[in-house]
């Protein structure tokens, strides 16, 4: 189990994978979710910085096909929580900004369904998939996930996200040393 949770810290910290279109290999998770890769909706995100220099559509990937590898391990419904996870911040927007131009102060508690309603717009979407997108952000919002496979995309996104936000802190803090800012 440790040596287990080494190697998904080492995978969820290195963004090459996604960059290299390396989840392209298996041919499983392409079944279940290349007509959402395939989009053009689904591509603009990738003009949305999600966390650090990680765009949101390559937070996406890589939530989603964590969400899919634990669902497999487990034998849970794989295939709702690859694209229920590919889907999860289709929001369309510059988070960062997104207050200053807006007044909305809650990107954290309103971009649920917001992502909800623009998947559901592109593309058809099962009950359980509109729910895991919906409760995402548990336990920041205040209702759960109805499933299993749903809190396989929470824990995955939250563990991608401490990753990203981790690679982006220690970049800048390698920086910041070399520049001499830091004593």
């Amino acid at each position: 189990m440790r040596e287990e949770r080494k190697r998904a810290k080492e995978w969820a910290s290195d963004e090459s994978w996604v960059k290299q279109k390396k989840y392209e290999d298996d041919p499983e998770y392409l079944d279940c979710v290349q007509d959402i890769l395939e989009n053009p909706v689904f591509h603009s995100m990738d003009q949305f910085i999600q966390h650090g220099n990680t765009t949101c559509k390559a937070h996406c990937i890589q939530v989603s096909y964590m969400s899919y590898c634990i669902c497999r391990k487990f034998n849970w419904d794989y295939r709702q929580a690859a694209r229920a996870a590919l889907l999860h911040d289709l929001f369309l927007y510059d988070w960062h900004s997104h207050a200053r131009e807006t007044g909305n102060h809650f990107h954290g508690l309103t971009h649920p369904r917001v992502a909800m309603e623009n998947a559901s717009r592109y593309f058809k979407l099962t009950e359980m998939e509109k729910n895991m997108i919906l409760r995402h952000m548990w336990p920041l919002t205040p209702i759960p996930p109805r499933s299993r496979e749903g809190m396989s995309i929470v824990y995955a996104d939250k563990f991608c996200g401490m990753a990203e936000v981790a690679v982006h802190a220690k970049r800048w803090m390698v920086h910041a040393l070399h520049q001499g800012h830091i004593a």
